[in-house]
């Protein structure tokens, strides 16, 4: 991603999603970028044959839903185009994205929960696999907003996939003059594997975490490169890394977290099957998935 320039906002009738709408929102206004508001009454095989009053009923709520949002939208002072279609929700918004040449696109994630913890819900999580665009998803919980990003964190291990997310964080770290926080975890006991009966050396020890110092001072350079004037700060912490970033962020105030991940199209799997995956399942705070 070069730029910012169309932010799609996908939302279903709650009012997770009409938080998410506020927050891009909030976000487009900050970069300039035009935002489309799409809601999507579902059309699948278990609604096919429902009578048409109940059909026409769904469409009138959904117009007056993306009406509420148009207000936001003004409340905010920043104009949006909003789209009422029928389909297969993940199915329509990722052809929308294809369609439409979306930048980012934004949704609602359910809060912290042992529910959540097992789901992340069902079109979020089939838009990850399914779509080759960034996906913001904005958390249930109130306060998190798109105008106020002070604090970006980018996690790293030092990987070509992780550098993916470098360039998208410090474009809008530097639009909001936020702080970069890079941050990787040192998994001693995941390094030394199931051979680690008498415990780990010391020397062991700080070799990875020199070798962690080495991922988050590459990254640090990355970002300086952009000529962005943000300020960096790095962190390399022990401990497994959807912990270690969870603790970073409660501790730090991370606004938002942008991460790399591996999505997936295979039905096959269950999960995204990554860190990315626990850390949407386990923070209370944005989360913008560069989807590799």
């Amino acid at each position: 991603m070069t730029g910012l320039d169309r932010i799609l906002v996908c939302v279903d009738g709650s009012d997770c999603a009409l938080r998410a709408a506020k927050y891009g929102i909030e976000l487009a206004k900050v970069h300039g970028a035009s935002v489309d508001v799409l809601h999507v009454i579902e059309r699948g095989r278990r609604v096919a044959r429902e009578p048409k009053g109940l059909s026409k009923r769904r469409r009138e709520a959904g117009e007056e839903y993306l009406d509420e949002v148009g207000d936001l939208a003004i409340e905010i002072g920043y104009d949006v185009d909003t789209h009422l279609e029928e389909g297969v929700p993940h199915r329509r918004i990722t052809e929308y994205v294809r369609e439409n040449d979306v930048d980012i696109v934004v949704m609602g994630r359910r809060g912290r929960s042992k529910l959540a913890e097992r789901l992340l819900g069902g079109v979020t999580e089939r838009v990850l696999r399914r779509t080759d665009r960034p996906v913001l998803t904005v958390p249930a919980a109130e306060g998190a907003s798109g105008s106020a990003v002070e604090r970006v964190l980018l996690p790293t291990d030092g990987s070509d996939n992780a550098v993916q997310a470098v360039p998208v964080g410090t474009e809008i770290a530097g639009q909001h003059s936020a702080t970069i926080h890079v941050l990787t975890a040192v998994d001693v006991a995941a390094e030394a594997g199931l051979f680690d009966a008498g415990g780990v050396d010391r020397e062991y020890i700080e070799r990875l975490e020199a070798d962690g110092q080495e991922d988050v001072d590459a990254a640090a350079e990355r970002i300086r490169s952009a000529d962005s004037g943000v300020v960096i700060e790095t962190a390399v912490i022990r401990d497994t890394p959807h912990v270690a970033i969870r603790e970073y962020v409660e501790e730090n105030n991370i606004d938002l977290i942008v991460m790399a991940s591996e999505g997936t199209s295979d039905l096959a799997g269950q999960v995204l099957g990554s860190v990315a995956d626990r850390v949407l399942r386990t923070v209370d705070v944005p989360v913008l998935i560069i989807v590799i």
